[in-house]
C-alpha cells in the first residue's frame, strides 16, 4: 500500500471486523463506504491481511455493482434502466447527460464532482423515467430538466473543493 493513511484507514476497519461472520463482505463494504472506492493495491492488502487468494477479494469487487476500483464523483447521478424507464425516454437523457458533461456512463467529470451510472429499475416505475442523485429519486425527467439538476452539483462540488 503506498498511501499510508489509507493503509491505517484499512487496517482499522480490518481490525475492528475480522471476527465478524461474513467479515469479508463487511469489510469490502466499510472501505467503499469510508474510503469510496476499493483499489487493486487495497484489495491485494485485504487479502494479503484475510490469508486468502487476492482472486477471492477482487471476484467479490468486481462482482457486486456497489464496488468500485476508481474513485466516484461527490455525486452520483444513475440512470433507470427499467422498462418503464426505458420507454419513458432514458436513452435520450443518458445522451443529453454525456453531451453536457463530456463523459460516459461509468465515468466522473474532471472536476469530480458528478460520476454517471446506469442501474436497473429503482422501483419508482410510475415516475419513469427516473434518475437517482445519490439517495434521491427524481422523477418525470425529461432534457431540458438536465441543466438544472447537475449545475447544484457541480457548484457544491467547486466549494467543497
Amino acid at each position: 500500500m503506498a498511501d499510508p493513511k489509507r493503509k491505517v484507514i484499512i487496517d482499522q476497519i480490518i481490525d475492528q471486523n475480522k471476527d465478524l461472520p461474513g467479515n469479508t463482505m463487511v469489510v469490502l463494504n466499510e472501505l467503499q463506504s469510508q474510503i469510496g472506492f476499493i483499489s487493486e493495491p487495497m484489495q491485494h492488502y485485504v487479502a494479503t491481511r484475510f490469508h486468502i487468494p487476492v482472486s477471492v477479494i477482487h471476484g467479490v469487487v468486481t462482482f457486486y455493482s456497489f464496488f468500485t476500483t476508481t474513485p466516484r464523483g461527490r455525486h452520483t447521478v444513475k440512470f433507470c434502466l427499467g422498462t418503464a424507464c426505458y420507454v419513458g425516454g432514458i436513452p435520450q437523457l443518458i445522451e443529453k447527460a454525456k453531451q453536457l458533461l463530456s463523459i460516459e456512463p461509468g465515468q466522473t467529470t474532471p472536476d469530480g464532482a458528478i460520476t454517471i451510472e446506469l442501474c436497473r429499475c429503482v422501483g419508482a416505475c410510475s415516475q419513469a423515467p427516473v434518475l437517482m442523485v445519490d439517495d434521491e429519486i427524481i422523477g418525470h425527467v425529461r432534457p431540458n430538466k438536465l441543466p438544472q439538476i447537475f449545475k447544484p452539483l457541480q457548484e457544491e462540488a467547486k466549494e467543497t473543493a
